[in-house]
């Protein structure tokens, strides 16, 4: 893990099209703002964690499953 130092209005760059800047500091929190480009995804850590298993809890669904919701579906529709 790299660990810098910056200072308020200071920012690091992430490779060509990332950048992390310091907007405020107030107490122990830190406000950051993040440049990326759009299709760079960009959450919060627990944000990231409850998105990963959710895909996880979608990839044990079986093809079973997945049928039965389409005829579910196909008679809401009618």
């Amino acid at each position: 893990m790299l660990v810098l130092t910056r200072k308020l209005g200071e920012s690091i760059a992430i490779g060509d099209d990332i950048k992390v800047s310091i907007i405020e500091i107030k107490g122990k929190q830190v406000r950051l703002g993040i440049e990326a480009p759009q299709q760079t995804a960009v959450h919060r850590e627990e944000i990231y964690q409850k998105i990963q298993e959710e895909n996880r809890m979608a990839a044990l669904i079986s093809p079973v499953h997945l049928k039965k919701v389409g005829t579910f579906w196909k008679k809401i529709q009618k």
